[in-house]
């Protein structure tokens, strides 16, 4: 995939802001076949700090809210500015996604949420009570969440251990446990899921970055996470 859209930003800018695989070539990956009419309402939920919100609303021409809990907005809003992206494109909102969101039922046309959704998604209430109400009748879900090709946290491999607790391995599943989670909920369709193809060009662009979350989880890529770990996109339909 060329990524006409993810490299149009400065690379320099990319690490200095990306906080794990690099989500801007996930997000477009993601989008692929989405087809969001330009001008429609989206959350961008989990924006942290907003490089693919900037993205959804520069390169897509969507009305973006970047949602996030541990971002600041001001400082997103610098950001945003910075780009040029007109602010009646693109809002910045701090909020806790687990708890609800500050908008009316039936906001967004769509809901886009990358390496994020598997920290408070796997409540199996969370779909239905806490973010479909915000969803039109007919939007849509787009979500692109690190998992796991088969689940072994019966067995972890030592690889994984060299970054990472059980605790933290605990947010990672795969798409069999995805799809049951999200098959509890009712008033959704799924509408597809399956392996990622840039996991391994996304995680390189991570393990390039010259920060300390960065060297933190190198130890286990290149002692073979990868062959353990992917990352699922998942789409759905609210009916």
């Amino acid at each position: 995939m060329r990524f006409s859209k993810a490299n149009t930003f400065d690379q320099t800018l990319i690490r200095s802001k990306i906080m794990g695989p690099n989500p801007l070539k996930l997000c477009e990956e993601l989008l692929a076949d989405a087809g969001i009419p330009a001008g429609s309402t989206v959350c961008d939920l989990g924006s942290g700090t907003g490089i693919t919100s900037a993205m959804l609303a520069r390169e897509y021409h969507l009305d973006v809210y970047a949602v996030d809990l541990w971002s600041d907005p001001d400082d997103n809003r610098r950001f945003f500015d910075g780009l040029g992206i007109p602010a009646k494109t693109i809002h910045p909102v701090k909020a806790d996604a687990s708890r609800g969101l500050p908008f009316g039922h039936g906001f967004f046309d769509a809901v886009i949420s990358i390496d994020s959704y598997n920290y408070y998604g796997r409540d199996p209430q969370y779909l239905g009570t806490r973010l479909l109400p915000y969803v039109k009748n007919g939007g849509m879900l787009y979500l692109s969440i690190p998992g796991m090709k088969h689940d072994c946290h019966d067995a972890l491999p030592d690889c994984l251990l060299k970054s990472w607790t059980p605790e933290q391995l605990e947010y990672m599943h795969d798409i069999d446990w995805w799809r049951a989670m999200i098959s509890l909920t009712s008033g959704i369709d799924i509408i597809d899921m399956h392996e990622m193809h840039c996991t391994a060009e996304a995680w390189n662009d991570w393990l390039a970055c010259n920060n300390a979350y960065a060297d933190g989880d190198r130890a286990a890529v290149e002692a073979g996470a990868l062959e353990y770990l992917n990352t699922i996109a998942i789409t759905l339909r609210k009916r």
